[in-house]
């Protein structure tokens, strides 16, 4: 199966509405955080059971749909690459870790950073120096920074969050909203396991939080907690 036939297959199954639609709520407009992003309209279950029934395509196949300009596409190509991680040795799931990161321009909307990062990364870090998601919080691009944050969430689900905290305090003065978003969320996946962990991170910082990372991160604590820390009297 080549990529030139899924993508076809894939196309197949588009729907102008759905595209029309897909356009405008992932910002694809001119300045918008998914400028130029082309949809051809097909749900998430339905690129899923695509994913399963091709899910023996080679690597190198999945790579070259991951550099196609159709979102759609790009998310089977993502998908795909988390099903074969999953289902692989230790040397292709090497393979499939550094191919992520090498393509990670690709990788370039929320929706696909956050339906793999802590599904490739997290995992094939969990044993490992995780110095290279302190660098990619570092950088200049958007969807780098935010694959560092989710890429955590596989350690938060293990009960292990020095890495999102550390990654967290270096994300507080992010000027994009969907990384004070991913931030926020993380921090509060963390309260959901150990609340006074993360009491004890925004105590310390969540006067310097931006607004939405702050609301995000006690999303689900009791009222007046919740009002204390949105008026700063923590």
């Amino acid at each position: 199966m080549t990529a030139a036939e899924i993508k076809r297959a894939l196309r197949a199954l588009g729907d102008p509405v759905i595209a029309e639609h897909s356009q405008r709520f992932f910002k694809t407009g001119k300045g918008q955080y998914g400028e130029g992003d082309r949809f051809i309209g097909v749900r998430v279950p339905v690129i899923r059971k695509q994913v399963t029934r091709y899910k023996n395509i080679s690597i190198r196949v999945v790579l070259t749909i991951l550099k196609s300009p159709c979102h759609e596409e790009r998310l089977f190509a993502v998908l795909s690459l988390v099903n074969r991680y999953q289902r692989a040795d230790e040397p292709t799931r090497k393979k499939i870790f550094d191919a992520y990161l090498e393509n990670i321009r690709y990788v370039n909307n929320w929706d696909l950073v956050d339906s793999s990062a802590h599904l490739i990364v997290g995992p094939w870090l969990e044993s490992r120096s995780r110095k290279r998601l302190y660098q990619m919080a570092r950088s200049t691009d958007l969807w780098t920074r935010r694959v560092a944050i989710m890429s955590t969430y596989h350690f938060i689900r293990n009960h292990d969050f020095d890495d999102t905290l550390g990654i967290a305090l270096l994300l507080l003065d992010d000027d994009h909203d969907l990384i004070h978003k991913a931030v926020g969320w993380m921090l509060r996946e963390v309260g959901n396991r150990d609340r006074q962990v993360e009491e004890r991170f925004l105590k310390k910082n969540y006067r310097k939080m931006p607004r939405t990372m702050l609301r995000y991160a006690i999303e689900k604590f009791p009222e007046k907690s919740r009002q204390s820390y949105l008026k700063g009297k923590i």
